[in-house]
């Protein structure tokens, strides 16, 4: 009797991160306590990866042990996100820019290899403009900070709210999956994740401090003008996808093209989470880019 051939096991952390050493744990931020992912070692140049709006660092799971390959690799939660502190202030983009300065200063960096998505680009961006010194090479992947679209803000504000005050299942899924191009990627193990951040006491009121960012006119005084846009010195990857649901391939083409040394690529068929979606793709393109190898 021949044995059933045993299914293939379902895509987890695990899975992602078992070709690396790996690392997870806290620093002290300005007084803020910080989690971070951590692959690579400190001969490699330093590279931080910052997350999006309500996430965290396993966004990168898919990513960290291919770049700890070629860098001392820190993929950290952002000040009032993941399992990092959640001080009672609103999170306008300079609270976490000097929360970033303050972890580059723990981990005694005096400039670093800065790539963030969504929310995380927007930081990286601000950053830019304020300690230009700091930054080696730039990374904004379906990055924030361009646009002011009510209908994405409202979705934003909507499931974002929903999946933090119910805290379910259902509800942490269709969040997620409305990042993602193909709802199927996302994962047991994200969701639970997910589900497990926002059942943190207290969390429905800090979940308020980081959606402000929503509001139209916090928005505006936030978001980069053209000009800012076009004083960013750091040599910069924008990455844009086909399926992004906050805004166009247009924005990110617009914002490659006022960045004086920037270059624009597109990935097809990802939504805002090409890091995630097409990890190979996202890989490759980003490690040469963060290496000198072009984009």
């Amino acid at each position: 009797m021949t044995a059933e051939p045993m299914p293939p096991a379902p895509p987890s952390f695990w899975t992602d991160l078992r070709g690396a050493s790996f690392a997870q744990g806290y620093l002290d931020a300005g007084g803020i306590r910080t989690r971070y992912l951590h692959a690579g070692d400190p001969s490699q140049p330093p590279l931080i990866l910052l997350h999006g709006t309500g996430g965290h660092a396993e966004c990168y799971s898919r990513n960290l042990a291919e770049h700890g390959a070629h860098f001392d690799t820190w993929a950290i939660d952002m000040v009032g996100h993941g399992w990092s502190d959640k001080p009672a202030v609103d999170l306008e983009i300079d609270v976490y820019v000097e929360h970033l300065r303050a972890v580059m200063d723990a981990l005694g960096f005096g400039s670093a290899l800065i790539s963030g998505e969504s929310l995380g680009g927007w930081v990286a961006a601000r950053f830019a403009l304020k300690y230009p010194a700091r930054v080696k090479r730039l990374v904004l992947n379906t990055t924030g900070g361009a646009t002011l679209i009510p209908a994405v803000m409202e979705k934003i504000r909507q499931s974002t709210r929903a999946a933090v005050r119910d805290a379910g299942w259902d509800a942490v899924k269709a969040r997620l999956e409305w990042l993602m191009a193909d709802p199927a990627v996302v994962t047991d193990d994200l969701i639970a994740c997910r589900q497990a951040i926002y059942q943190q006491p207290g969390f429905v009121e800090a979940v308020e401090r980081i959606l402000v960012l929503q509001d139209p006119e916090i928005r505006q005084r936030n978001n980069l003008s053209e000009a800012e846009w076009a004083a960013i010195a750091a040599e910069t990857l924008v990455i844009w996808t086909t399926h992004d649901p906050t805004a166009g391939n247009e924005v990110g083409q617009r914002i490659a093209d006022l960045i004086p040394n920037a270059h624009f690529v597109l990935m097809e068929g990802c939504g805002h989470w090409p890091q995630f979606e097409d990890p190979a793709t996202f890989n490759r393109l980003h490690i040469a880019f963060l290496r000198g190898e072009g984009a």
